[in-house]
């Protein structure tokens, strides 16, 4: 019994002993917050331990000039001084891009083949999707000005371990004063004085506060590039920068549930140095195309595309929710405040243990990182529902004055279409075709207000006419009803108007396809002549005849011969109970063609206007030589040298659609809201 009872006590005072060691080491441990203070060296090879994945960061950089240029500098530069594997791919039309890019070689890469508001505005989702073309690893969306620190290359370089689909959030800071420098060779930080500045001077910057505004728009956004998709929805036509479209596709990301989402906020150093210029949501009032464009009307259209298209306003993120990736021990962890599980990363995948189940010193650290990790975290009042409680009409700051002197190109030379909604696709179809031939000279002019909108949204140059039609209907508003002959009296009134503004004007319908830019051709005749499209069909023969002009393709030059015929035609079909176009002939050419001269022309005697009919191999209309027909309309018509093709001489919306859909002829893909690219991948 004295035995047995001396052993006991010596278990115990073993036990004992253990116990204070315990305790004396695990006080002795770094606390969390000191190792998420703790700053990782400099190592610009942090990718070649993990099969030196590929990382390319896009981007829209405004114009390298002034005080942003040097920001969007030095934060590029930040970004390649990380890893030899890091691609830079900028979006954007700027020449001064190129400039600045061809000093990185290869490593960055300017796309100009998005689509751009007519202010040269990126589209967000165009953005997106081109970044698919693109052959890597890890995609990463970041703000042009926003400077990276090396720990994004170790929490990056853990996410790409993880056996699972997954899509990264970081919120990034805003530095009111930042007197450090990259060295010429982009791997070294350097104080104001030239001296190298140890890195933990950046770190130690950031960690004064710890507050991460989910509420700003420059959030850093990265994925492992495999087949799933990010989301479910339809991406709608965002203007990059603008603040909607990152809260959007994170909420589509985390709804969907196809990749896991964390935030990453607390493991990647990305901060802003201040910038005055950025504001929030306004409302714009001014009328001048030189003021106004650089306001943020586009901030008011972003807002309504999330309300109209997105789930966001209904099923709001909570970002407080979302699972954090943080740093413990030296070890990634990921927490989820809200239940009080962490995960660790293991070789079968990621491993969930719960609070109410621990044993081991080792949670019990771990679970002090989530106890820090919720007394850090903050309740931000950021709901984007609230801020967009009451949105204003979307209305274009741009009087119909301002949008002609900022549009018109060098000869004051303006391209209209006049469309209604039911032709919204068509529309957006031959505005794909302008912009892939780069003429940006063009104006809509809508008929409706629902046209209206739709093309302030997808960043046209768009003006509504002041005494606006009603009751346009959808599908039976084709030639020789009563819609179209209302819709038709539209465009002479409006090409009237402009050329009283002193512009010239190429009136092309929507359902005209452009080859190539027939302005040079147009422009040749000079003034005090009308040249237009013949609707001719025959083959031979005169193509001036009775009634075969037609107003759907026409260029005017603002002169007053023109102006006064104008006039005329106008008020010609006013009184008729027809579409404009015949009004077109019997003003112009007289009743029956009694002002043709010779077989492609007429002149109009009291304005001494002439009228010069196209030649129809250049600017075919719908039904000559059958060319719709053809099994390759392409081809067939770049054999005639076609420089248009009318899709006329058919009836009915719907099959007109279908016609130049199967041609190929098309330019617009509705399903994403972007012009189409073709098959090519840049690599």
């Amino acid at each position: 019994m004295k035995v047995t009872r001396g052993g006991l006590w010596s278990v115990w005072l073993y036990g004992l002993v253990l116990i204070c060691f315990s305790l004396y080491a695990t006080q002795m441990l770094p606390s969390f917050k000191d190792e998420i203070q703790r700053t990782p060296n400099f190592n610009h090879n942090d990718f070649s331990d993990v099969g030196n994945p590929k990382i390319t960061i896009f981007s829209a950089p405004a114009p390298f000039s002034g005080s942003a240029g040097a920001r969007q500098s030095l934060a590029i530069r930040s970004w390649l001084a990380l890893s030899s594997h890091i691609g830079v791919i900028l979006f954007t039309q700027d020449p001064s891009a190129v400039s600045f890019a061809s000093a990185f070689g290869s490593r960055v890469l300017v796309d100009p083949s998005i689509d751009f508001t007519f202010l040269r505005t990126p589209f967000f989702h165009s953005m997106m999707e081109r970044s698919r073309a693109f052959t890597t690893d890890i995609s990463v969306f970041i703000n042009p000005e926003t400077i990276l620190l090396p720990d994004f290359v170790s929490t990056i370089n853990y996410a790409y371990k993880l056996d699972h689909d997954w899509f990264l959030v970081a919120s990034s800071q805003n530095v009111s004063y930042f007197p450090f420098h990259l060295d010429d060779s982009g791997k070294h930080w350097l104080r104001k004085d030239g001296k190298w500045m140890k890195p933990q001077e950046l770190q130690e910057m950031l960690s004064q506060n710890l507050l991460w505004n989910h509420c700003d728009d420059r959030m850093l956004m990265a994925w492992n590039s495999r087949n799933v998709p990010l989301h479910n929805a339809v991406l709608p036509p965002f203007l990059y920068g603008k603040g909607i479209h990152n809260h959007w596709v994170i909420n589509e990301a985390v709804s969907s549930e196809f990749r896991f989402v964390f935030d990453a906020s607390l493991t990647i150093s990305s901060f802003y140095p201040n910038d005055d210029e950025h504001q929030s949501i306004l409302s714009v009032k001014s009328s001048s195309f030189s003021d106004a464009k650089n306001k943020s009307w586009e901030n008011v259209g972003n807002s309504h595309l999330g309300a109209t298209y997105g789930s966001l306003f209904f099923h709001e993120i909570n970002y407080s929710s979302l699972v954090k990736l943080v740093k413990c021990g030296g070890k990634y962890l990921f927490v989820d405040i809200t239940e009080d599980i962490a995960y660790t990363f293991m070789d079968q995948g990621l491993n969930p243990w719960n609070r109410r189940v621990l044993h081991s010193s080792t949670k019990k650290k771990n679970m002090a990182c989530v106890n820090y990790i919720k007394s850090q975290e903050r309740v931000l009042n950021c709901s984007l529902r609230d801020q967009l409680k009451d949105l204003a009409p979307l209305e274009f700051p741009f009087s119909l004055e301002s949008l002609l002197s900022g549009t018109a190109d060098e000869n004051k030379t303006i391209v209209l279409a006049v469309a209604g909604y039911s032709y919204k696709d068509m529309l957006m179809s031959w505005v794909c075709r302008l912009r892939h031939l780069q003429v940006t000279n063009f104006l809509i002019c809508a008929l409706d207000h629902e046209t209206y909108e739709f093309s302030v949204l997808q960043g046209l140059p768009v003006f509504r006419d002041p005494s606006a039609l009603s009751n346009i209907s959808f599908d039976d508003c084709h030639f020789g009803t009563k819609c179209f002959q209302r819709v038709t009296k539209v465009k002479s009134r409006m090409v009237l108007k402009i050329l009283k503004l002193g512009y010239n004007v190429l009136l092309s319908d929507v359902d005209v396809y452009w080859f190539a830019n027939p302005l040079p051709i147009l422009c040749s005749f000079g003034p005090a002549v009308l040249v237009a499209q013949s609707d001719e069909y025959n083959k031979t023969g005169p193509v001036n005849l009775p009634r075969r002009l037609n107003s759907g393709f026409y260029f005017a030059h603002s002169d007053g011969s023109t102006i006064a015929a104008m006039e005329k035609v106008v008020k010609h079909a006013t009184t008729s109970g027809l579409s404009e176009q015949p009004s077109f002939y019997d003003t112009l050419c007289g009743e029956g063609g009694s002002n043709r001269i010779g077989d492609d022309r007429c002149v109009e005697p009291e304005t001494n206007l002439t009228v010069h009919f196209l030649d129809r191999n250049l600017f075919p209309n719908g039904a000559y030589l059958d060319l719709w027909q053809k099994k390759n309309v392409k081809k067939a018509c770049a054999k005639k040298g076609c420089l248009i093709l009318h899709n006329n001489w058919i009836s009915g919306r719907a099959k007109k659609l279908e016609r130049q859909v199967l041609s190929g002829l098309w330019e617009y893909d509705s399903s994403k809201r972007i012009c189409c690219r073709g098959s090519t991948v840049l690599n």
